[in-house]
């Protein structure tokens, strides 16, 4: 599934990109248990919302073997070597995690993946479950990715600049199937919408990098899941 010369143009303009069929159904029926298991059973490390509920489950990529074929699917890689080029990683120390969206008071703040144009990273939410307006889909603000870098990721509004642009009402929510994918920028100012209803949202959110060709060491946080490591740094001998 390499993404046609229109797709990357609107992932590298707006930010984000929408890919509909990634997982197959099995594959989300497996992930979904798997996740509603751990949550159950309470297999640390976990997250807890406001009301005590445990909203997410950190670190799935050491969990069950499905998590890392999930993150792997060829359909999946391919849309991303159309971004990335040949050589990925796949990171551990940045989303790593499966979220239950429930019913809450209130809702996610604007924040982004990453701080620096530099070596940002590409997000990808995997949805487990339809998300829509009503039960809390992402919400984006198109071509935010390409402001000036902030010094925080959350709570950007805090920063005086981008309360007094007004940027943050011009966000579009992106409604998406159950085993479909959303590709985003790292730097794209985005939030998990609110849930309005007494359902779950389920998604699963994983980070990829290029391989980085001036690091000649390998990177327990990083699984490389396409191409090689080829150090290209001029000191090579």
């Amino acid at each position: 599934m390499s993404l046609t010369p229109a797709e990357i143009h609107h992932f590298r303009h707006n930010g984000y990109l929408k890919c509909p069929e990634i997982l197959p159904a099995a594959m989300v029926n497996e992930l979904k248990e798997t996740i509603l298991q751990d949550i159950a059973d309470e297999t640390a490390p976990v997250v807890r919302d406001k009301t005590g509920r445990i909203s997410r489950i950190s670190q799935v990529l050491d969990r069950a073997p499905i998590f890392l074929q999930a993150a792997t699917q060829a359909v999946l890689l391919d849309a991303l070597e159309s971004l990335l080029g040949p050589q990925i990683d796949l990171v551990k120390n940045r989303h790593n995690h499966a979220t239950l969206n429930c019913q809450v008071p209130t809702g996610d703040t604007f924040h982004r993946d990453a701080v620096q144009w530099s070596r940002s990273l590409i997000s990808v939410v995997l949805y487990l479950e339809q998300t829509t307006t009503q039960n809390g889909c992402t919400q984006v603000v198109p071509g935010s990715h390409l402001l000036p870098g902030l010094e925080v990721l959350h709570k950007v509004e805090k920063e005086q600049w981008v309360a007094d642009s007004n940027l943050l009402s011009q966000a579009v929510p992106v409604p998406m199937p159950a085993g479909g994918a959303l590709l985003i920028d790292g730097l794209i100012f985005h939030r998990i919408g609110l849930n309005q209803t007494p359902n779950t949202r389920m998604s699963m959110t994983l980070g990829y990098h290029s391989t980085d060709e001036l690091n000649i060491l390998d990177d327990p946080k990083r699984i490389l899941v396409c191409g090689t490591r080829n150090y290209r740094g001029n000191d090579r001998m």
